[in-house]
């Protein structure tokens, strides 16, 4: 059960890098910020659960960058950029 959860986090991550390699996705949007901040947050628990301090470090300030990143995306309302096209 937990590997299929490592998965998934690292699923939802590597879905907004690949939409903003391949397709597009601006590093700003709020869909990729959201999956960063998601995918980071779910493998945050899974390395402080195994007790990985390195990966808890990592992903842990990954998820908090993207939060606020999230968090001051939301906030400006411009439609362009929650689209990923600002």
């Amino acid at each position: 059960m937990g590997q299929t959860i490592q998965m998934a986090g690292a699923v939802i991550v590597l879905s907004g890098f690949v939409a903003n390699q391949r397709m597009g996705l601006s590093s700003d949007a709020v869909l990729f910020l959201l999956a960063n901040a998601v995918g980071t947050a779910i493998l945050t628990v899974c390395a402080a659960v195994n007790h990985q301090l390195g990966f808890v470090l990592l992903e842990g300030v990954w998820a908090i960058v993207s939060t606020l990143s999230l968090f001051r995306a939301m906030g400006s309302g411009s439609p362009s950029r929650a689209a990923g096209r600002g």
